[in-house]
């Protein structure tokens, strides 16, 4: 189906519903995925896209980058899903003209509308499986049916990584379905530091070396796990980005383990500033203890400057990002110790820190470019179309 473009009068190559939960401006490692995926098409592709809103007392429409944002009310969250009767009738109408439909998983809402949507000969369906089903596996009983039918009813089923679909407990019947194409960055965003020493200024001890935290604060992240590891280590502070529901709770931790004069949390903060924070640190931990942190695309920003890694051997894509032993040091998830000597060895071995993060820019540089998986994605979906 070929679409001409109101505004352009160029022509469209097909039409396409992007299905998910939240969007931006709402922060997070899928939200960031569902803007990378619709600028892998929307100058050659008319997209809709469908989303609950992040006021939950209204529904609205705008215009985000060009691209129709569809953001409806929902009536309340139950475990951390939202529940939307305007979703299930906005899928349905959006769904009926177009070539194809783009669900981000897990998300039982989407999987549910799209099971009540009449089924289209024409209408291919897309699946991103980010991760499995992780904190609420009692609700798995009544889920699983659901999801099945979702895969099932799925055309392709997309993951970032190998490890992804490897460990997954539910894709391995799936298998010939399953297309690999890992998460990139825009490079040209990680040139320019605008702040110089943002981070060095703040040192309690100049000698220290400069360790950087990136993301929300919540139970997945292991920030607790890398706060009990900073009291065992020497040489080194921490520079925390990022808030959540833990917030406080963690700032106490660090009082009574007594590391606040080299524990910085500094909330959220502006662009210029975290590039920035990137730009300084001397290594990025990424200490995350469940298969909740699928990939962990803020590894590859402390990579595009050059930042050595300490990440987790989670059964997902993170430890795919960052090698062991080439680019940063892997832990086993929740082992303090572990945690500690990783730190250690880097506070005492100038040359491996920096020789792994000449390595980790090169990495990133070669593997996870944006416009490298955005190319990808497209032509999967020409071919999934037919075209």
């Amino acid at each position: 189906m070929s679409i001409s473009d109101n505004n352009t009068g160029e022509s469209k190559s097909f039409s396409m519903l992007h299905a998910a939960k939240w969007y931006a401006p709402v922060v997070g490692g899928i939200e960031t995925a569902a803007i990378d995926i619709t600028g892998a098409v929307q100058e050659k592709a008319d997209v809709k896209i469908l989303v609950c809103s992040e006021n939950k007392k209204r529904g609205y429409s705008e215009t985000e980058a060009g691209v129709p944002v569809h953001r409806v009310k929902t009536y309340r969250s139950i475990c951390s899903m939202p529940i939307s009767f305007e979703y299930l009738r906005a899928f349905r109408k959006l769904s009926k003209e177009v070539d194809l439909i783009q669900i981000h998983a897990p998300f039982p809402l989407s999987d549910l509308a799209l099971l009540l949507c009449p089924r289209r000969k024409r209408s291919k369906v897309a699946v991103w499986w980010h991760s499995d089903v992780v904190k609420q596996k009692k609700l798995m009983f009544f889920y699983k049916p659901l999801m099945h039918y979702m895969l099932r009813r799925a055309d392709i089923i997309f993951v970032a990584s190998k490890t992804i679909a490897e460990k997954s407990a539910y894709l391995g019947k799936y298998s010939d379905k399953v297309k690999v194409i890992p998460f990139g960055i825009n490079l040209d965003n990680y040139k320019d530091c605008k702040i110089d020493g943002y981070l060095t200024d703040m040192l309690t001890d100049k000698k220290n070396i400069k360790l950087l935290f990136v993301g929300r604060l919540v139970y997945y992240k292991g920030m607790d796990i890398l706060l009990e590891a900073m009291s065992k280590s020497e040489g080194a502070e921490l520079f925390v980005i990022g808030y959540g529901e833990l917030d406080e709770e963690l700032r106490n931790k660090s009082v009574e383990l007594g590391i606040t004069d080299k524990v910085h949390f500094l909330g959220k903060v502006g662009e210029d500033e975290l590039y920035s924070a990137f730009s300084d640190c001397d290594v990025f931990v990424l200490p995350s203890v469940s298969r909740s942190e699928c990939f962990g695309l803020v590894q590859l920003e402390a990579m595009a400057y050059g930042k050595p890694i300490i990440n987790t051997a989670l059964p997902t894509g993170v430890p795919d990002v960052s090698i062991d032993g080439e680019t940063g040091i892997t832990v086993e998830p929740g082992d303090v110790d572990a945690l500690a000597r990783a730190i250690e060895t880097f506070v005492n071995d100038d040359e491996k820190r920096l020789s792994y993060g000449k390595a980790a820019k090169k990495r990133c540089e070669t593997h996870f470019v944006l416009k490298d998986m955005q190319s990808k994605l497209y032509i999967e979906y020409l071919k999934l179309l037919g075209k």
